[in-house]
């Protein structure tokens, strides 16, 4: 088993073990070289950003999927991606615990979402818990994702709110922490 996969099931884990070292620092400077290199691209230079952008994803970046840099993903290897997801600028993703975006999922700009956590008696001991988005969901500028939490289909949550629990299917959330102040079907 892996340390992703050792995370992915709830362990927690020493950052000082070599093993993380090995396998999550490996991938986050994997990352890190090349989120430094797409947002040095051109803006105008979309081939180039797409094709980096799959690099780094693995291949996702396919049928109407782009994310305008800057942009932050530490292990890209943790992400799934459907088709047509957009994110605009400042998209800042902690997947060392996995994320799952489903098709036709829109993010504004600064969106950030966070799978992982430290220990609050030792803050070397990080420990993870996955976020899906699902089909459609709306998020908008400023949004924040805490670990574990999935967003359901169709749904908006509202800018600068802090998701801190699950949203159901068809809600629009807002606030700090987020809080579902209707539906829209």
């Amino acid at each position: 088993m892996t340390i992703f996969e050792d995370l992915r099931q709830g362990k927690t884990i020493d950052i000082r073990d070599a093993q993380y070292q090995k396998e999550v620092h490996g991938e986050i400077d994997r990352c890190n070289d090349l989120c430094y290199e797409i947002n040095a691209t051109r803006p105008s230079n979309r081939e180039k950003i797409v094709a980096l952008e799959n690099d780094l994803l693995h291949g996702q970046m396919q049928n109407g999927t782009f994310f305008t840099p800057p942009m932050y993903i530490d292990c890209g290897n943790r992400v799934n991606l459907g088709k047509n997801v957009y994110a605009n600028h400042n998209l800042t993703m902690m997947s060392v615990g996995t994320i799952t975006i489903d098709d036709g999922v829109m993010m504004g700009p600064g969106v950030g979402l966070f799978t992982d956590n430290h220990e609050p008696n030792n803050i070397r001991m990080i420990s993870t818990k996955e976020i899906h988005i699902k089909k459609n969901a709306w998020l908008g500028a400023r949004v924040n994702v805490a670990p574990g939490v999935t967003i359901g289909e169709n749904a908006i949550i509202g800018t600068g709110a802090v998701v801190t629990k699950d949203i159901p299917d068809n809600a629009v959330a807002v606030g700090v922490p987020a809080k579902v102040i209707k539906y829209t079907k």
